[in-house]
This record gives C-alpha cells, sequence and structure tokens, in this order.
C-alpha cells in the first residue's frame, strides 16, 4: 500500500469556510488501504497487552472495532449520555463553549485493564482527554492513544499528556 495519507481526501471550506476536512471515507472505501492502516496500528500495540479497546461515537468506532478483533481484545463503546442500555459511569468535561458528557457500561473496563483508546483524529484533545479519564476513574490503566489522523498545528496531544500517542497521519497545518 502507499502512503495512507494518500487515501485522505482534503474538502476545503467544510463544515464552515477556513477549515480543511480531511475525508476519510476513501480510505475506508477501499479494503486493501482499510486493513493496512489497522494492520500498523495494531503492530504498534501487538506486544503491548492490550485487554480492551475503546472508543468515543462514532468515527473512533470505525477503527477501534477491526482493531479490538485483530488484537484480541474487548471492544468498549464509549458514547453520549442516554445510548448504553446498562448501568453507566459517566465523565463530565469543559469544552470550549460549554460541557459535555460521555458514558460507558460500568463493568466495561476495571482494576488491571490496560486499555488502548482510538479514533480517527486528534485535534484539540478534548474529547480523548475525557475518556483517559473515564478509563483511569475505573482503575484501568491507559496504555496510549492512537490516531488515524493528528493535527499537530492545534496541540490535543500536549493535553494528553502524559499519556503516550500514536498517530499515523500527521498534518502540520491547515492546509
Amino acid at each position: 500500500m502507499s502512503d495512507p495519507k494518500d487515501y485522505i481526501r482534503d474538502i476545503a471550506d467544510f463544515p464552515k469556510p477556513g477549515i480543511m476536512f480531511r475525508d476519510i471515507t476513501p480510505l475506508l472505501a477501499n479494503p486493501d488501504a482499510f486493513r493496512e492502516v489497522i494492520r500498523q496500528l495494531a503492530d504498534k500495540y501487538r506486544d503491548a497487552g492490550i485487554t480492551a479497546i475503546c472508543a468515543a461515537e462514532a468515527r473512533g468506532f470505525i477503527f477501534a472495532t477491526p482493531l479490538a478483533l485483530e488484537l484480541n481484545a474487548a471492544f468498549v463503546p464509549i458514547r453520549k449520555p442516554g445510548k448504553l442500555p446498562f448501568d453507566t459511569k459517566a465523565f463530565h468535561y469543559e469544552l470550549e463553549y460549554g460541557t459535555d458528557t460521555l458514558e460507558m457500561h460500568t463493568d466495561a473496563v476495571k482494576a488491571g485493564d490496560r486499555v488502548l483508546l482510538v479514533d480517527d483524529l486528534l485535534a484539540t484533545g478534548g474529547t480523548m482527554e475525557a475518556c483517559v479519564k473515564l478509563c483511569e476513574h475505573t482503575g484501568a490503566e491507559v496504555v496510549g492513544c492512537a490516531f488515524l489522523i493528528e493535527l499537530t498545528f492545534i496541540g490535543g496531544r500536549e493535553k494528553l499528556a502524559p499519556t503516550d500517542c500514536f498517530s499515523l497521519i500527521s498534518y502540520d497545518s491547515e492546509d
């Protein structure tokens, strides 16, 4: 496979003027490219003893689910309030203009689990930071955060420190 970046489509001014949207659908439409991305992510964590892979809805699910299968780990969905049917643990966090909440089942991860958090994109890091804290509050060990794409010029990695972060594709500017 060529560079995974070759399968990312740039769409200017979406969802509003001045934003360069990184569209992952061409990568998802190519089974060989999608499979290779999952393999590369898995290779990074194959020997890390991961027991659970957690992802916040919705695009994180796309990468986390096949990665969990590849690493023989549980897949744990982290969702907005009211979306999970069993008892949940919630984490409330601040956004740039307000607050939000994420939940996961109370029995999803526990002390001693080695958790990898996965998402398609690292930008500000706010949602992933909330996922890290939600998992840590269970006593689980967050081994790292893995992303397909990282927008390094936004600085989300710094917000997640000291948690280890890994991304396959980096963009160093909005262009």
